[in-house]
């Protein structure tokens, strides 16, 4: 199977597209859980249909499916970089005097 644990894949559909995300696991040969993390590619976990998404060469080493350990991953293999991915930048939101 393509779409393996690890592999880096496109959104290529729905309101994420355009960004990577990173194959969880798999569930049955239509579907995947994904995952960004949200901290790093804007993509929060969710299912994902197998056509909304195009597979990369890369993939990352991952043990565990926790958002820790994809981040971690991302950040050791330095794709972040390669491929040019823009860190998102989230708003504070200023506290009550």
């Amino acid at each position: 199977m393509i779409y393996e644990k690890g592999r880096v894949c496109l959104k290529i559909a729905g309101r994420e597209a355009g960004n990577y995300c990173v194959v969880v696991e798999p569930v049955d040969e239509s579907f995947v859980i994904i995952t960004g993390p949200k901290e790093i590619t804007r993509v929060r976990r969710r299912k994902c249909n197998v056509e909304h998404i195009e597979p990369s060469v890369h993939k990352l080493n991952i043990s565990s499916g926790s958002d820790a350990d994809v981040q971690k991953a991302w950040n050791d293999s330095g794709l972040v970089e390669k491929l040019n991915i823009v860190l998102p930048r989230f708003k504070v939101k200023a506290g009550k005097a």
